[in-house]
């Protein structure tokens, strides 16, 4: 299918080609329509992912509540590391578990996100010592071959209060549901990515 212009200042008659392009990638898609949320470290076992975080539902705040230990170290220039646990089968039990967070949490108590490589700076120390730092379609692939998503248990916010959980999901019906705007825009989701979940944690 072609891209459709949506250019505002031109009229029907206008044939010149429309100067402005789809985003033709995920990546683009997320940098255009979406905004970043965090830049940091994915870790399983002794590999490390660099990953950037794009909100594409749910609350700002309490993404930044939760997360707020992480972005401290971001605002700080010091590698921010999310450890990588646990992991849920993606049974359909559970994926209805995760569901039913995700409507207690609603309109804005959960965040659903989108996970692209972030850049890979080869110079720069890892996160913690004797981590190797990988490309996150390694983490995709690992994901995916065990039909498994990533678990990260985030700490309480507050004295008293409850945590929170986040899951990673690689590509597939569960996640695909929250890129429908992006499969729209795209066309394809080739580009190797992860949907993030983050709800109260309920237990």
């Amino acid at each position: 299918t072609s891209a459709i212009c949506l250019c505002t200042h031109r009229t029907p008659t206008d044939s010149a080609p429309c100067p402005r392009r789809d985003p033709g990638s995920l990546s683009e898609f997320a940098q255009a329509s979406l905004s970043k949320t965090w830049h940091g470290f994915f870790a399983l076992k002794n590999s490390s992912f660099p990953t950037d975080l794009y909100l594409l539902e749910g609350g700002a705040s309490f993404f930044s509540t939760v997360m707020k230990d992480s972005l401290k170290l971001q605002s700080q220039n010091q590698p921010s590391q999310l450890k990588i646990a646990q992991r849920l089968r993606m049974d359909q039990t559970r994926l209805d578990e995760v569901s039913r967070r995700i409507k207690l949490g609603r309109p804005d108590g959960f965040a659903i996100l989108l996970a692209l490589q972030g850049p890979v700076d080869r110079q720069a120390p890892a996160p913690e010592p004797g981590l190797q730092v990988r490309l996150l379609r390694h983490l995709v692939t690992y994901l995916r071959n065990k039909e498994a998503a990533g678990v990260v248990s985030l700490p309480a916010a507050k004295e008293g209060g409850p945590g929170a959980m986040l899951y990673a999901f690689p590509p597939g019906d569960f996640s695909q549901q929250y890129l429908q705007a992006a499969k729209r825009t795209v066309g394809n989701l080739d580009e190797e990515h992860m949907v993030i979940v983050i709800v109260t944690d309920t237990n």
